[in-house]
């Protein structure tokens, strides 16, 4: 008696074993690439989940993601977007920029790809315009070049007296060499110098921000990147160690400590972006869903900082800001 029962419990414990393999293998898979490290981006990443929650995905439930972070080595995306590829994946979403979503796209013309956060994807070569995108490739455009000359424009109004501004960027970025030159021809047009400084990883922050004293510019552009906005406590300590009062392109730098940011909201853009991997998902095609773009920028300044900075916001800026943090 005691061995029927045993058999029986052992061919139930198979039977379910098998049903939850075949679940498994039914189940849709989504290959997530990003070129930064889980920590910074989990507050992206809830965004993420919701927009795959209000199209009816949930991870492990009827959707599997299979994620690969390159923790800031750019150099790493394309083995990993092959090896997602090769897995056979049935849509890849990319985050962190424009080098996962190159990868992504040298490495298949078949699966399809939405990126969650891309500065011009028109003019980083992604895809062929906003309104059609074309092949298999659609996703979230932020305007990340577009407004840099508006960010100089804003720390040139918070800091009146700067006739220099230093600019931080990441040669490895795919973009650098263009968002240097966006930079310097805004600087000529306001009359302001231009100082470039350059960091490619982490223990390279120390020695751009050593060369702040011989330069000795009136504040600070941070370059968008997302090898930068994974390390920005490191920076935002950086700046507050050196005194220079400087501009960023996310709030989460400000909410960090840094004084000033301009630019969209990167959790909308995760969240907006997975409602695309949704509507793949269910049927559609990347082709005939148009790169959506933000509607609105938030300007916001961090009052602590600035008073410890020894500057005042001017009163025209500061009714023109969406959020003060004090």
């Amino acid at each position: 008696m005691r061995r029927r029962e045993l058999m029986l419990s052992l061919g139930c414990a198979l039977t379910a074993a098998r049903s939850l393999r075949a679940q498994q293998k039914s189940m849709l898979v989504i290959g997530f690439l990003s070129s930064v490290s889980p920590g910074p981006a989990a507050p992206y990443m809830v965004a993420f989940h919701q927009g795959l929650t209000e199209t009816g995905y949930a991870d492990g439930q009827n959707v599997a993601i299979e994620y690969r972070w390159a923790e800031g080595h750019y150099d790493r995306l394309p083995a990993m977007a092959a090896d997602l590829v090769g897995r056979k994946v049935d849509l890849i979403a990319t985050a962190g920029g424009i080098e996962a979503a190159l990868a992504a796209k040298h490495a298949t013309s078949m699966i399809p790809i939405v990126f969650c956060a891309v500065g011009d994807p028109v003019g980083d070569g992604l895809i062929a315009s906003l309104s059609r995108p074309g092949a298999n490739i659609t996703g979230m455009s932020l305007f990340t070049r577009e407004l840099t000359a508006k960010r100089l424009e804003l720390v040139s109004e918070l800091v009146p007296s700067a006739d220099a501004i230093a600019l931080l960027v990441n040669p490895t970025n795919a973009v650098a060499e263009r968002v240097i030159a966006d930079v310097k021809e805004a600087g000529r047009s306001k009359g302001v110098r231009v100082d470039v400084l350059k960091a490619a990883a982490e223990g390279e922050f120390e020695i751009a921000f050593a060369s702040l004293v011989q330069l000795s510019p009136g504040a600070l552009m941070v370059g968008s990147d997302p090898f930068f906005n994974s390390r920005r406590d490191d920076l935002v300590a950086l700046a507050a160690r050196h005194a220079i009062p400087a501009m960023y392109e996310w709030r989460e730098y400000v909410t960090a400590g840094g004084l000033v940011s301009y630019g969209a909201s990167l959790p909308v853009a995760y969240r907006q972006a997975a409602t695309y991997v949704g509507r793949i998902l269910a049927g559609a095609k990347p082709a005939d869903l148009p790169v959506q773009q933000p509607t609105t920028f938030e300007l916001v300044i961090n009052l602590k900082t600035a008073k410890a900075l020894g500057l005042t916001v001017p009163q025209l800026l500061l009714a023109r800001t969406d959020e003060v943090i004090e």
